[in-house]
């Protein structure tokens, strides 16, 4: 059995030209070392060893000692690969993987971090992070503490979804749901609706804030009633005296529709107006099919321009490092002209 060839190393180069590993690593980067300077023959003959072996850098090692390996992390505070449940992240990653491949770029996946109080965390002993250039992080709620950190180390990463300052400015690109909101709010005046609720927790995670800020700003505009009520108090909602809802979450939005007979003549509120802000987040069955009035989050291209942030802020080059994306408007069916 024929043995195969060892492949050639820097320290072989080394021994064969009478110089240090150190001076080989140097001319093959083609720089120089702070004071140290490499005598035009000394790295003309390090050279020409290495045009007659035929040795081959290992690209890996030389990314690395050049701190630019096109490594991109990516970081999920939720799992990403569903298993009955919602895909809601999978346009986010199918936008970073395209962008990538553009950029010549390689996705590091970090799934070693380990669980603690319930929750994934990117700092912890043994950590890969500093594997990637930068990172880009992915989740409803992201640690404010992490985030701090990462502000104070300066480690390049972009958050998918608008995040509060933590420290310092969080870069980001997220979608405008405040603006998407408040327009379907004047989308429900101008068909007649003069008592809107929202349904939801209007706080906590700033795409909660977000909408609900649009939907305070759209009803204040308008000068009518605005509610706010638990998307799980059936009886809350129909003796509210709302003629259309706004869920938060598009699955609460389903459940009420389902609950109260949405487009049955023999509902409870046939009449009702349901307004849904955005894909569902977690599954929930619609036997009905409904085809909700609401709007789409721009996933795919939200990924994309993170990791365009991220690039440039790898490169040190200037960008736009905060980013509200547009929402496309659905028509859908369930957003009605008021019967009052």
């Amino acid at each position: 059995m024929t043995a195969t060839p060892r492949r050639l190393t820097q320290r072989d180069i080394a021994r064969m030209t009478g110089v240090s590993q150190a001076t080989v690593s140097l001319v093959l980067n083609g720089r120089s070392d702070g004071d140290v300077r490499i005598a035009p023959e000394t790295r003309e003959r390090v050279l020409q060893a290495i045009r007659d072996s035929g040795y081959v850098a290992d690209p890996i090692a030389r990314r690395l000692a050049a701190r630019d390996n096109r490594i991109i992390g990516v970081f999920t505070y939720e799992p990403v690969f569903p298993a009955g449940n919602s895909d809601f992240y999978h346009p986010f990653l199918v936008g970073i993987e395209e962008r990538a491949e553009a950029l010549g770029s390689d996705l590091l996946l970090l799934t070693s971090a380990p669980v603690v109080d319930g929750r994934r965390r990117i700092f912890h002993e043994g950590n890969r992070l500093r594997l990637a250039d930068g990172c880009i992080l992915i989740g409803r709620v992201l640690d404010r503490d992490e985030l701090a950190r990462l502000v104070a180390d300066g480690f390049p990463f972009v958050s998918v979804g608008r995040r509060d300052d933590a420290g310092g400015p969080v870069p980001y690109v997220g979608a405008d749901y405040a603006g998407a909101t408040e327009a379907l709010v004047r989308k429900a005046v101008g068909l007649g609706h003069t008592r809107l609720a929202y349904i939801g927790q209007g706080e906590g995670p700033e795409s909660h804030t977000d909408r609900k800020a649009g939907f305070a700003r759209g009803v204040a505009e308008a000068g009518i009633t605005g509610l706010h009520l638990p998307p799980d108090d059936l009886g809350a909602v129909l003796n509210s005296g709302a003629t259309a809802v706004f869920a938060e979450e598009h699955s609460d939005g389903v459940a009420l529709a389902a609950a109260i007979g949405v487009n049955s003549p023999s509902g409870a509120r046939p009449d009702l107006s349901i307004v849904t802000l955005g894909q569902p987040t977690r599954h929930v069955t619609d036997p009905t099919g409904t085809q909700f009035t609401g709007f789409e989050i721009p996933r795919r291209a939200m990924g994309a321009q993170a990791l365009e942030v991220l690039t440039a802020l790898i490169d040190g080059q200037e960008t736009q490092r905060q980013r509200l994306l547009p929402c496309e408007l659905i028509p859908g069916t369930t957003l009605k002209e008021s019967w009052t």
